[in-house]
């Protein structure tokens, strides 16, 4: 037993034995022989193995309905051995005519569906009383061993996993708020779901493989379906009518939305504010089912309940106002991610080589960190980011290949970053992320005006100037006055007021052609 694996989840094993009669599997005999006509149709001749794997339906039941299907003369047995797993079933023309009217009204094929008591019931078991969660200490180690620094950031993650509580990640772009957020569901302990779940004869499809990974042990039943904790991550192409469970006539099956496929894990809202619906409406959609753990999806008009007990993250580069207090209550843990130190990124850049298997000189990680050290400490005064970190290291690789060069050295980092478009625009002093944004100019007043100007210069802020006992400098207008004066606190600098004097448009220059 272990943490992926305890006592709790072996019970639930015990209890999903595969049915072996019809009282079991608590489908009705029509809805069976239904689903076992239309794989028929369609093969037009096909095996019980074929049929069996299909529906994940037991020997004994098949083999059942199967002679009571061709006594009835809607199929007959074509070919096959002594064993009944070899015998291939054809359909007949009574057969044909009888699927005809079962498929317009469900033309789902596949394996057999849970009954929506049963999957109620055993989800309910899994997710009572699942936290406060007890992270043993390896779990969390392996959890994070890909992620350089940012500690306090983990802490917030480990103790939002913990006690199943939402969190809000903000900060400048490329600072790796997707990523870490990412690695969350690895802190959570697996689920037992069921692939398809039946309801008023229709189907609801639950198990989705983009999201949903499987564990390597899987029950008996092979209706159901052991997962990792779920990451579904959505972003600006999220709409309203993507939170909703809607039906598919081709399929025949009702596809859920994000909320319900991130039940028991995480559903990530990534750049949120970007959305093509109006975020507040898209917030104000998801406080229900954040509260109560329940959506509800409509089946023929009948309201349905199903779990959506996942942790809500979002993740955005604006300012923190983005979300009203509403909204904050169902995700009360935040981080605000900063830009990393030179050396993480540096880190990063490395481990992104050694991942790529890429040979590289010793020196090219020096001329790497100086692209983002200070000016005043000799190197170009960039903004580190993890972004780039990655990106850089990809671009190198396929310089490398393109120079027919067997390692890559400082030739092939030089070229590789002359052609990195956020590296070029930087260095032109051009913020991309905030071509279309406005520049807010702030009056700090301070004691210390000299270490203040620095401290702004470090930070990225730009035309710095002085004026009596203030300095005056100008950044974006997602910078909020609490995150300047924290950031200068941190700095050990006393701010005694931040007055916002002006806002104006952004000019950008229109080529790099002259670059």
């Amino acid at each position: 037993m272990n943490y992926y694996h305890d006592e709790k989840m072996e019970k639930i094993f015990n209890a999903l034995k595969q049915p072996k009669n019809l009282d079991d599997l608590q489908l009705s005999e029509s809805f069976i022989r239904g689903l076992i006509l239309k794989i028929i149709s369609s093969y037009g001749t096909v095996k019980t193995s074929t049929i069996n794997e299909l529906t994940g339906i037991h020997w004994d039941i098949l083999e059942e309905n199967l002679s009571k299907m061709e006594k009835s003369g809607f199929c007959a047995p074509v070919s096959g051995g002594f064993l009944f797993s070899s015998v291939e079933y054809a359909i007949t023309r009574k057969g044909r005519e009888k699927v005809r009217g079962i498929a317009e009204d469900n033309p789902y094929i596949g394996i057999a569906p849970v009954p929506y008591e049963e999957y109620y019931q055993i989800m309910k078991i899994q997710l009572q009383h699942r936290y406060p969660l007890q992270i043993p200490p390896e779990v969390v180690d392996e959890t994070f061993h890909q992620v350089v620094g940012v500690d306090y950031a983990k802490e917030a993650l480990i103790e939002s996993c913990i006690i199943g509580k939402g969190i809000f990640v903000y900060g400048p772009p490329g600072t790796g708020k997707t990523f870490i957020i990412s690695t969350m569901p690895d802190l959570l302990p697996p689920l037992v779901m069921p692939k398809y779940i039946e309801f008023g004869g229709k189907i609801i499809q639950l198990y989705d493989p983009d999201f949903h990974k499987m564990c390597e042990e899987q029950p008996d039943d092979p209706r159901w379906v052991k997962i990792h904790a779920p990451f579904v991550l959505t972003g600006a192409e999220l709409s309203l009518n993507k939170l909703e469970t809607n039906y598919d006539p081709n399929k025949g099956v009702y596809e859920t939305s994000p909320l319900i496929k991130a039940n028991g894990g995480i559903l990530l809202i990534d750049d949120l504010g970007r959305q093509r619906d109006d975020h507040e409406l898209i917030l104000n959609r998801l406080i229900v089912p954040m509260e109560n753990k329940k959506d509800v999806v409509y089946v023929r008009g009948i309201p349905v309940i199903l779990h959506t007990h996942f942790i809500p993250a979002f993740s955005t580069n604006l300012d923190i106002s983005i979300m009203d207090e509403a909204h904050l209550r169902r995700a009360p843990l935040h981080i605000f991610l900063k830009n990393p130190e030179v050396e993480e990124v540096t880190e990063v850049f490395r481990r992104n080589l050694e991942d790529l298997r890429e040979t590289y000189q010793p020196e090219i990680l020096g001329r790497f960190m100086k692209v983002y050290q200070p000016k005043n400490n000799g190197g170009e005064g960039l903004q580190p980011s993890f972004a780039h970190a990655r990106d850089v290291a990809q671009i190198c690789q396929s310089v490398r290949i393109n120079m027919k060069k067997d390692i890559i050295d400082i030739e092939v980092l030089e070229a590789a970053l002359d052609k990195h478009v956020l590296v070029v625009l930087q260095r032109l002093n051009i913020d991309i992320a905030q071509i279309s944004h406005k520049t807010r100019s702030f009056r700090l007043k301070t004691d210390d005006l000299e270490k203040t100007q620095e401290a702004l210069e470090l930070y990225g802020a730009q035309t710095i100037c002085r004026e009596n006992s203030s300095v005056i400098t100008d950044v974006d207008e997602s910078t909020s006055p609490v995150e300047l004066a924290g950031y200068l606190n941190n700095q050990g600098i006393k701010v005694e007021k931040i007055e916002l004097i002006a806002e104006s448009e952004k000019e950008l220059r229109r080529t790099l052609l002259n670059w």
